[in-house]
């Protein structure tokens, strides 16, 4: 899970995990060091940065994890998906930075169900929170690069489309050539005939 991940922090090149960076003997003589590993493009760099901006935007989990969740980390830019499967067998929680991935898994050895865990922000959530702060300690805030191709526009909040007079709007990100070109569809002009 966390290989896969990987392509949306690196730009689409999906890299395999590393367990151990370096290692040194006593006076500090590199007995072992990790070289760059080889990255395979599996998305567009305009894919994964959309999908990441999605997946750090708090407003738009609020209604169900809250405000103050263990998934907002004040001052970072972390992208973060939970997830539980129906029996309540696995719970996981994936966050990322465009340098730092931290995945978390909550689950019995036996394959049986949680008793006390409802979802991602409960089970591996705060395990989760925990690393990805330690893991970034010392790190500044770091953002997703934005693509040449992906643009911002400003749409209708409710439906996605092009803005309507008097509708609330919101700003997303697209990729050149794929923004809204009308009004959504929820939108319709009713002829009354006397």
């Amino acid at each position: 899970l966390a290989a896969a991940y990987t392509a949306f922090a690196n730009q689409g090149f999906k890299s395999d995990p590393i367990a151990i960076l370096k290692v040194t003997d006593p006076k500090g003589k590199v007995l072992f060091e990790q070289k760059e590993v080889t990255k395979k493009q599996v998305l567009s760099p305009e894919v994964a940065f959309i999908i990441s901006h999605m997946l750090l935007d708090n407003n738009a989990r609020l209604i169900t994890f809250g405000v103050n969740s263990y998934l907002n980390v004040a001052g970072r830019t972390i992208a973060v998906k939970t997830g539980t499967t129906d029996d309540k067998r696995d719970n996981w929680t994936i966050g990322w930075t465009s340098s730092v991935l931290v995945a978390t898994w909550v689950g019995n050895n036996d394959n049986s169900p949680m008793g006390n865990v409802a979802s991602g922000v409960t089970g591996a959530a705060p395990i989760w929170r925990r690393i990805i702060l330690e893991a970034l300690s010392g790190k500044s805030s770091e953002d997703f690069v934005k693509p040449d191709d992906v643009v911002a526009v400003t749409i209708d909040a409710l439906g996605g489309g092009l803005p309507v007079d008097g509708q609330s709007t919101r700003s997303e990100y697209f990729i050149k050539g794929t923004e809204p070109q009308r009004s959504a569809s929820i939108y319709k002009s009713i002829k009354i005939s006397k």
